[in-house]
């Protein structure tokens, strides 16, 4: 039996002789049904749709479908010592993509900033001989295709590495999630923040929001706690969930700058 992808959010479901009834990701209010209606496709129609591509973005590979697909984030492969962590994922995993990953030295783990990024999280750890998937137990109940290989955290961090540790900021999500590389530009630290925190389009500041594509803003509180767990973080570049979304020097004041901009301006 196939299995099935969103074609509005990129979320996979688990294999069955027909697809779902509906998606509760794009039933949320964070995000939407498609205007013509909730749709799907099989993985099979998927991959004859579209493609993997990778390239590199600010010193770090990055994957994407193209043509877009749903959302059209970009997954990054931060590297390690003993293979790449896979921050945020993609809803395809092709054999030339797994090639292609495995010969940056494949990946040891994957984690995932919030929901709408889950995608094709089972495909590539079942590529890589089942290496874990982090997410945060606070959003546990949007997983749509279980998986034994997910590991739901808890608290407010969580140490992949001596490298990277994952943080919970809240704020998009109740376990959204951003990802500290300590040794990230060239020493100098990296946040890798999906869209938890959006890089705007100058590309000097960033910016927040409870939903995206319905223009909900996040609240005061929200952003206060998401900029008290940064805070202590060194970090000298941030990076966002699309192709050159990124700041790439002087991003621990562009965060804290942003944070003031955007409090005063819903206050």
């Amino acid at each position: 039996m196939p299995l099935w992808t969103c074609e509005t959010c990129g979320a996979q479901f688990p294999d069955s002789g027909r697809p779902p009834a509906a998606c509760p990701i794009c039933e949320d209010e964070r995000q939407y049904v498609n205007w013509n209606g909730q749709a799907f496709l099989t993985r099979e129609t998927l991959s004859e749709r579209h493609r993997v591509v990778w390239r590199d973005d600010l010193g770090l590979t990055g994957i994407a479908l193209e043509p877009g697909f749903a959302i059209g984030q970009r997954a990054l492969l931060v590297p390690q010592g003993d293979g790449c962590v896979m921050w945020d994922c993609i809803p395809l995993a092709t054999p030339e993509a797994i090639a292609h990953v495995r010969s940056l030295g494949g990946l040891k783990a994957i984690a995932i900033s919030h929901p709408h990024y889950y995608g094709a999280l089972a495909d590539w750890s079942a590529a890589f001989d089942g290496i874990p998937v982090y997410l945060h137990a606070d959003d546990a109940q949007w997983v749509t295709r279980p998986h034994p290989a997910i590991l739901h955290w808890t608290g407010e961090d969580h140490r992949i590495s001596d490298d990277l540790r994952l943080l919970r900021t809240g704020g998009h999500f109740a376990g959204a999630t951003m990802l500290h590389w300590a040794r990230g530009a060239d020493g100098s630290g990296a946040l890798l923040t999906g869209d938890i925190a959006q890089v705007t389009m100058d590309r000097r500041f960033v910016s927040f929001m409870y939903s995206y594509p319905n223009d909900m803003p996040l609240n005061a509180a929200a952003v206060r706690r998401i900029a008290a767990a940064v805070e202590p973080l060194a970090f000298d570049r941030i990076y966002g969930a699309w192709w050159g979304r990124n700041i790439a020097g002087g991003a621990k004041a562009a965060f804290a700058a942003s944070v003031q901009r955007y409090i005063a301006a819903i206050t």
